[in-house]
């Protein structure tokens, strides 16, 4: 596996395999790797030719600089991990390979980040998509693979590539679970022993409300109130629980069939997000 730190040396790998005639697939990520990102990279390996996996930690996407600074890094153990997967590059830039001093442009995908996690972290898509167009730019992939888990960030990703007509396709893999359905997550790390019991509670809550909706037990807005009421009682504090429409985001009315229920909510000093989708039947 090449570890590489810079773009220059990056782009001259890239462009052997390139005049080689193979494809490449890429795997962004932040670190602290588990298996739900071993699951993107075996992914990946079927459909491309050369796997690329980036590790950098963005600042620009944290709300807190404790939140960015506290942001578990498990740089030997993650290198292990892509080495014993078959990878064959690991970019790791610092910090200042991938902004320099003064920053002037930045990507900001409008609307579907005004709701949900962009209301309560503002600025964090903006983050979020402009280290993920940078990359994009540098690795220049064939294909990049995210998490389900994360699904406003994949619609944000998924417009921000429509709009700008990148060259890239984005491919969505399924939420990666522990055994008890708590959503594999960097961030569980920082959950206590009481806690991570308590977490799968999410998941559970999310499960109940996609039954609740497909029995129609009782309107989207009924549902999403005992869903909030529920995860109070357990001990999270809810950010939002929201019954949407897959394609956008938006709150699903009468008549939309393709459906996705979102959920954030703290937990300690943990902030949890997780989703479960369904169709409905007219």
């Amino acid at each position: 596996m090449l570890n590489i730190k810079t773009i220059k040396q990056l782009r001259v790998d890239i462009k052997r395999w390139r005049m080689a005639g193979e494809s490449i697939a890429f795997v962004p990520t932040m670190g602290n790797l588990h298996a739900g990102h071993l699951q993107l990279v075996q992914t990946a390996k079927q459909q491309a030719d050369r796997v690329v996996v980036s590790i950098f930690v963005n600042p620009t996407q944290f709300n807190e600089q404790d939140d960015f600074t506290n942001y578990p890094r498990t740089i030997d153990a993650d290198v292990e991990k892509l080495q014993s997967a078959g990878v064959a590059m690991l970019y790791m830039p610092e910090r200042e390979e991938m902004y320099s001093c003064e920053v002037h442009t930045k990507v900001s995908v409008r609307t579907v980040t005004e709701i949900h996690c962009g209301a309560s972290r503002p600025g964090h898509f903006d983050g979020v998509a402009t280290v993920v167009c940078k990359l994009f730019n540098i690795v220049q992939p064939d294909k990049a693979f995210f998490g389900e888990k994360d699904f406003q960030q994949l619609l944000v990703i998924r417009t921000m590539v429509a709009d700008l007509n990148c060259p890239v396709d984005i491919i969505g893999i399924a939420t990666f679970r522990e055994t008890d359905g708590l959503a594999m997550s960097s961030r569980n790390n920082h959950l206590t022993k009481e806690e991570r019991r308590q977490g799968a509670y999410l998941y559970q809550t999310l499960c109940s409300a996609k039954q609740a909706v497909l029995e129609q037990q009782a309107s989207f807005a009924e549902i999403e109130k005992t869903s909030l009421q529920a995860l109070s009682e357990k001990g999270f504090i809810p950010d939002y629980f929201s019954i949407c429409r897959r394609h956008d985001l938006r709150a699903a009315a009468i008549g939309d069939t393709q459906l996705i229920i979102l959920a954030a909510a703290r937990l300690g000093s943990t902030r949890l997000i997780d989703n479960i989708q369904l169709e409905l039947i007219l």
